[in-house]
């Protein structure tokens, strides 16, 4: 009586390349959706700043002044009550302001994965941006590699 051996299942040597390749397709997709990820982060900042450039000019054709609008966290002083900056999960927020001028940045957050990204915004609509490894270029620019 001859025996025949059924084969039901992988040999080491099968299942070694099938890790390798998921190891190596890993490699490849991993930086490209952290980036991925990091550029829908920056929208919160380049919103928010421009939502708050918005409500700063509103302020100014009423009052003909930016003064005495926000503090230094970008917070309106009362009796206003509707803040400028809502959300601030992966950037924190400062403005500085003058009768005639202002500038409203946004720094990352190192907590988020965000540290060395620096957006700003003026009275004048010039956007200025710093991303990690790159010189700080005047657009807002949402991943390393991008020009104005």
């Amino acid at each position: 009586m001859q025996y025949t051996k059924k084969s039901d299942g992988f040999t080491l040597i099968e299942v070694m390349i099938v890790v390798i390749i998921v190891g190596i397709l890993a490699s490849i997709a991993l930086p490209s959706y952290r980036s991925y990820v990091r550029r829908g982060k920056i929208q919160e900042a380049t919103t928010n700043l421009s939502t708050a450039r918005i409500k700063m000019e509103q302020f100014f054709q009423d009052n003909r002044t930016y003064v005495n609008y926000v503090d230094a966290s970008c917070v309106p002083v009362p009796p206003i009550t509707t803040a400028i900056i809502s959300s601030n999960k992966y950037f924190t927020y400062s403005c500085v302001s003058a009768a005639a001028t202002y500038t409203i940045t946004a720094t990352g957050n190192a907590s988020q994965d965000m540290s060395g990204y620096i957006y700003d915004i003026d009275e004048s609509n010039n956007k200025d941006s710093t991303v990690p490894g790159g010189a700080s270029v005047t657009c807002w620019i949402s991943k390393k590699g991008d020009s104005c």
